[in-house]
């Protein structure tokens, strides 16, 4: 085939595939795709111990899912599993795991394979913060967020993404953060460990992608503050446009998302008109646009999480 023709037959395929993404976009935009069922999954979720990954847990229990919660928090991971099996959960496992230690991750998610199955859908909930302005922040802080914020979802990924392939079944979430998108005053550490976490799972999307793999569904999430405790003290300037979210309606979008098998959920939506502007404004206007939202204060009155 001539080098001309090839080019523009090319070039009609991309058209004409673009063309019928778009359409499928505007359906599934004005109907709703249909909902998965995810009775019978079994599905892992860390940092379950507490917040947003005990009230995920309990969501996916009425849901019917089969539950691996992981959490440090011994106490608190097991009294999220009780609530799980009081939720209506059939099957619900409590393992206690430090997401930041490579070792016990590969550890556990051995036990969990011999002692429950493979895990469908591997949700990556558990976070840390510190709160402190870059210059303040010890060393050993910092590397504590990367470990829990990023790495435990390389670790994750390589226990149980393999057995997804095998099985050309799974759905990978990543819970980044809206500080995954922008770099924000006072959480340098945190915002760096969640573009990675972004990154990362975005990467792995595009290269299952490209390898045609099938089966594998990925979510990336990207909430604002989150009223849990974890930034406690924390305000927004601008609330009709950033409120600080409540921990059961992000939830609800969390698994909503899940279930139409959405790959990208910005919590609010107006941070999706921030995104585009980022992309095209100009620096000292996106700063006066920081200003006005009160973005360059939200860490002032922080206080963090307070420990039991």
């Amino acid at each position: 085939m001539a080098p001309n023709v090839k080019s523009a037959k090319k070039v009609f395929v991309f058209l004409g595939k673009s063309v019928f993404s778009l359409l499928e976009t505007m359906i599934f935009t004005l109907i709703p795709k249909p909902r998965k069922n995810v009775a019978g999954e079994i599905v892992l979720i860390t940092g379950a111990g507490s917040g947003l990954g005990r009230l995920l847990a309990l969501k996916f229990a009425r849901l019917g899912a089969v539950l691996v919660l992981w959490d440090i928090n011994k106490e608190g991971n097991e009294e999220t599993c009780n609530m799980a099996r009081d939720a209506g959960a059939t099957r619900a496992y409590a393992y206690t795991c430090d997401c930041s230690r490579k070792e016990e991750v590969y550890r556990v998610a051995d036990q969990v394979k011999k002692e429950v199955g493979d895990i469908s859908i591997l949700i990556n909930n558990a976070g840390i913060v510190t709160g402190k302005r870059f210059l303040d922040c010890p060393d050993e802080l910092m590397e504590k967020a990367f470990d829990v914020n990023f790495k435990a979802h390389l670790w994750t990924y390589k226990a149980f993404l393999p057995a997804m392939i095998a099985n050309a079944h799974g759905h990978l979430v990543c819970i980044s953060s809206s500080a995954g998108l922008f770099g924000i005053n006072g959480l340098a550490d945190y915002c760096a460990s969640k573009f990675s976490a972004y990154g990362f799972a975005e990467s792995i999307f595009f290269e299952l992608f490209a390898q045609k793999i099938k089966g594998i569904k990925t979510t990336i999430v990207c909430p604002f503050f989150i009223n849990t405790g974890m930034f406690e003290g924390c305000t927004t300037g601008c609330p009709s446009l950033l409120p600080i979210l409540e921990p059961e309606y992000v939830v609800r979008k969390i698994v909503d998302a899940i279930l139409q098998e959405k790959v990208y959920l910005y919590i609010p939506k107006f941070i999706y008109v921030l995104m585009f502007l980022k992309s095209v404004l100009p620096t000292k206007l996106l700063l006066l646009i920081g200003e006005y939202v009160g973005a360059f204060n939200f860490m002032d009155g922080f206080v963090g999480k307070k420990k039991n």
